[in-house]
Formats: structure tokens, C-alpha cells, sequence
């Protein structure tokens, strides 16, 4: 949701005149760049277990995030207070921390900054071709990626308990091995406003909410759980009968394959990964390492593959801010840069990495709009959004047809991957084996094991039913964000499989 900036002004108690001195307060010290990061979020949580309200509440969090660039330096400071005094001694302290010292005149080099970087978009790297760091303009409601129907704000606890009753009341008509049940229903909603020494001035409205299950199946004194979740940048308007349906209907289904499974003979084998949820894989054992920050620290092992053949060229993989209401999707990025669908692998080729601007800078490029944080008290850095593999051509069924002797895997749980090497390992919840292009036995209690570059070149088949799941995605690179993943189905001709 975009309102009007004079909203925005008002719920941080400052004026333009006061971003500009904040900024100007910044260069003031010799730093080359500043930005000004405010939020504003509510949180509420709602837990029932086996439908009793267990727990609940809410809180707000409310500061400024100041930061200083010079030259290869960074300096970062917050303040949970937006009073001027507290947002000036903040900027003294980014400043110092950027280890920039002397004075200088801030309104001179405020107005360089933005010279600079008007000069810098049009001119471009070398003069061949354009970079853009400017991007001015106010924000545009009518691009809005998450409109808000109805504001979580404006509605109390009581109102969803209904709701999480219903959902509850479904899930346990469905199946009558079901011992224990716990939902979780968390919603925010956060106001930004981002202000840089170039100018730019951007604001928006995200809104943010969560559904968990958690539930556990009790049969002949075995025990099988299964965690279902949807995520949204949604209003309250997402609470419907039909979302109900979908998640118990989930919760039960293949419960059945669940208490039948058998662990699995272990070594190297064909993988078909199933549409969806195995685009946690491709995060992980691929995505961070296209992460500019890698990249510039000589740490990713895409280091030289720029403009190379990384894989098959039935592959593109991008990484997508646009898709309307999902989790990882922005109008803006944590630095004021556009959101928008980027393509880090076309018809298997590397074409781009994921920049903030830090790393665009270093690399003369625009930024890509993935410079994220977890609040205001974190300094910004290149992070996902939602990546997913595009379509290929070929049919679901014939891909497993194609397979003698392989396994399917449908459900990661978590796994360990090494930036560096492009190792991974990924503990597999829900997979079942192949046997003469059909599936058979139900498994469980496996590992795959693997190498990120080698296993995007041994994609051999992608599919034709990309889905991007929706469940509730957290990255963990050093600050906890908002993700979503995706895939076709695809088929990898070799992956270590751990099993007996």
C-alpha cells in the first residue's frame, strides 16, 4: 500500500527540510553517501493449541537506521527515537564509524552527491552504455504490489479466532489419527520512509501475514508430524473459506504414505525434484551464490562465470520482486532502489548477479533492487526476493517416465550449504522412489548431497508446471527476510542420496 507522503512525514514526525539536514549532517564529516531508513511496524501473533487461544500479542517497533558510505567504508548507526537531536547524534556516530573526520560543508557536498549522481546515470560506465544509480520520481499507488483491503491494524484478535476455529475444525473432521494441532497466525504492517543524499525520497506500506500448522498423527504407536504454512503480503482480506480448505486439505494428504515409508538403500542416483518446495534448493545451493556481496569478496564460486554457460540451456532462473502479494515480493528495496524481475541465468547462461548498490558501484551496474534488512537496526545487503526457475518444455509424467531406477522428492526440510564450494545438504521430508518411470514406495529419513554449480549442470529436463510456494520462507543470512522459492519439476541425473 502507497499513501501520500504527507502520511509518512507525519507518522515519523519529520519534514523534508529535516531529511535534507540529516543528510547534509552525514557528508558534513567527508562521507560520500547517506541514507535514512525509517520504520514503523506493528506485530500481532495469535496461537491456538487444540483449540484453545495458548498465546497472543502485540508490539511496535518504531526508529531510524542512518548510514555513511566512504570509499570502501561503512558506518551505521540507529536511533529508536525520530526527535532530531537523537537522529543528528546518530548521524555523527555513522559518520565516525565510516571513518570519516574533519569538516567539510554539507550543503556543498549534498549537492554534489546528487550531481554525481545524475552524471553518473546518464553518462554511464565508459560511455557505452547507461548505469543507473538515480532513481527519482515519488512512488506510484497505481504499481502497488501489495494493496491492503483491510488494514490488520484496524482489526482486533477476537475477530480472527473464527477463523483459526474453522480451520482447525476442518483439519480434524479429515483425519481421526490426529493427536495434537497448533496454529499460528502472525500479521504486521509496516510504514517506510527512505531518504538518500541523492534525493530520492521513497515511502510505501507493507503489509505482511502468516498461517503455521503444526500437527501430529498418532498411529499404532507411530508417530509422523507434517508443517503446513501460506504467507502473503496481504490484508486481512486473505482469510477466506476457500484458504481453509486448501491448508486441511494439505495437512491429511498423503498422511497415509507418510506411516507407510521405508529408508531407502543409500548412493548415487537420478533425482526428480517436484514442483514447488524445491525451489528451497535451488535458494540455497545456488541463489546466495549469486549474491553480489559473494561475488565482490572473491567467495562465491561464480566468481569468473559471468556471460558463461552455467547449465543446460533449457534453464533460466530469476529472481522476481513483481509477483503481486508474494512474500518476497517489493515495490522497493531496503535502499530506495525499484523492485523489479531479474534474471540471474537465461537459457543457461549467466547473465547477472543480485546487487545492492554497494556492489553495483564496485562493479559499475545498475542495482538490481535486493539490497534488503531485517529492520531498521541492519545495515542493508544483497539478499533474495522470490527465485524460481522459468518453465522448460517438457511434460511432469515424462520426465518421471524417463527415470529406470531414481527417487522423487517433493518436501525439504533444512539443510547446510557452503558458499565457497557450492556444497549442500538437504534433509528430505516427503520423496518416493522410482522404479521403472513410475512411482512405488513411499521413503523417508534421507539425505541429497551435492555441489550447486554441478547440480545445475546436470539438470537434464525441466518441466512445465512452475509453481512458486507460498509457505512462510525466512532467509537466514545474518538477518532474517522474507523469502519465497519455486520450481517446474525438474530432473537432475545425478545427486547423492543418504540412506542406509
Amino acid at each position: 500500500m502507497i499513501n501520500n507522503k504527507l502520511y509518512y512525514l507525519e507518522i515519523f514526525k519529520v519534514s523534508e527540510e529535516n531529511l535534507h539536514s540529516l543528510a547534509a549532517e552525514c557528508l558534513s564529516h567527508g562521507g560520500d553517501y547517506a541514507d535514512l531508513y525509517f520504520e514503523n511496524t506493528y506485530y500481532d501473533e495469535l496461537m491456538l493449541m487444540d483449540g484453545e487461544v495458548s498465546s497472543g500479542g502485540s508490539h511496535v517497533d518504531y526508529g531510524v537506521g542512518i548510514r555513511v558510505l566512504k570509499g570502501e567504508k561503512t558506518g551505521y548507526a540507529y536511533s529508536e527515537s525520530t526527535q532530531i537531536a537523537s537522529m543528528m547524534n546518530a548521524a555523527k556516530a555513522a559518520a565516525a564509524i565510516a571513518g570519516n573526520v574533519g569538516n567539510v560543508d554539507g550543503e556543498r557536498a549534498l549537492r554534489d552527491s546528487r550531481d554525481q549522481a545524475a552524471t553518473y546515470a546518464t553518462v554511464g560506465n565508459n560511455g557505452d552504455h547507461r548505469v543507473r544509480v538515480f532513481f527519482n520520481g515519488e512512488p506510484n499507488p497505481c504499481a502497488d504490489r501489495y494493496p491492503i483491503v483491510t488494514d490488520w491494524r484496524e482489526c482486533r484478535a477476537s475477530m480472527f479466532l473464527p477463523f483459526m476455529k474453522k480451520l482447525q475444525a476442518s483439519i480434524m473432521s479429515k483425519d481421526n489419527r490426529i493427536v495434537k494441532l497448533i496454529a499460528m497466525l502472525s500479521d504486521q504492517v509496516s510504514d517506510y520512509l527512505m531518504f538518500n543524499s541523492f534525493g530520492e525520497l521513497k515511502y510505501e506500506t507493507r503489509p505482511m501475514a502468516s498461517i503455521s500448522l503444526s500437527v501430529i498423527f498418532s498411529q499404532d504407536g507411530s508417530i509422523e508430524n507434517k508443517t503446513v504454512s501460506r504467507s502473503f503480503r496481504m490484508g486481512a482480506e486473505m482469510l477466506t473459506d476457500a484458504l481453509v480448505e486448501e491448508m486441511a486439505l494439505q495437512v491429511v494428504n498423503r498422511i497415509d504414505d507418510r506411516f507407510a515409508a521405508k529408508r531407502p538403500k543409500g548412493g548415487k542416483m537420478p533425482v526428480v525434484m517436484g514442483a514447488g518446495a524445491s525451489g528451497i534448493l535451488l535458494h540455497e545451493a545456488m541463489g546466495h551464490a549469486f549474491e553480489a556481496d559473494f561475488i565482490r569478496k572473491g567467495q562465491s564460486i561464480f566468481n569468473d562465470k559471468l556471460g558463461k554457460k552455467v547449465c543446460n540451456s533449457c534453464i533460466s532462473i530469476v529472481d522476481d520482486a513483481t509477483v503481486r502479494g508474494n512474500r518476497g515480493s517489493l515495490n522497493f528495496d531496503d535502499e530506495g532502489v525499484p523492485g523489479q524481475k531479474t534474471t540471474m541465468v537465461e537459457n543457461g547462461v549467466l547473465t547477472s548477479f543480485l546487487h545492492d548498490r554497494i556492489s553495483a558501484k564496485f562493479f559499475s551496474v545498475t542495482p538490481t533492487g535486493n539490497g534488503r534488512r531485517e529492520n531498521f537496526r541492519y545495515n542493508p545487503i544483497p539478499r533474495m526476493r522470490a527465485t524460481y526457475m522459468e518453465n522448460g518444455n517438457s511434460n511432469p509424467s515424462d520426465i518421471i517416465a524417463s527415470v529406470k531406477k531414481g527417487i522423487y522428492v517433493d518436501e525439504f526440510a533444512n539443510g547446510q550449504v557452503k558458499i565457497g564450494e557450492g556444497d549442500f545438504t538437504f534433509y528430505v521430508k516427503s520423496c518416493y522412489l522410482i522404479e521403472n518411470g513410475r512411482l512405488t514406495m513411499p521413503l523417508k529419513d534421507i539425505n541429497i548431497i551435492g555441489n550447486g554449480p554441478n547440480a545445475l549442470a546436470d539438470i537434464v529436463a525441466v518441466g512445465n508446471d512452475l509453481k512458486i510456494d507460498n509457505g512462510t520462507w525466512t532467509c537466514g543470512k545474518e538477518q532474517n527476510v522474507p523469502v519465497s522459492c519455486g520450481m517446474p519439476t525438474v530432473l537432475v541425473k545425478s545427486l547423492t542420496v543418504g540412506g542406509e
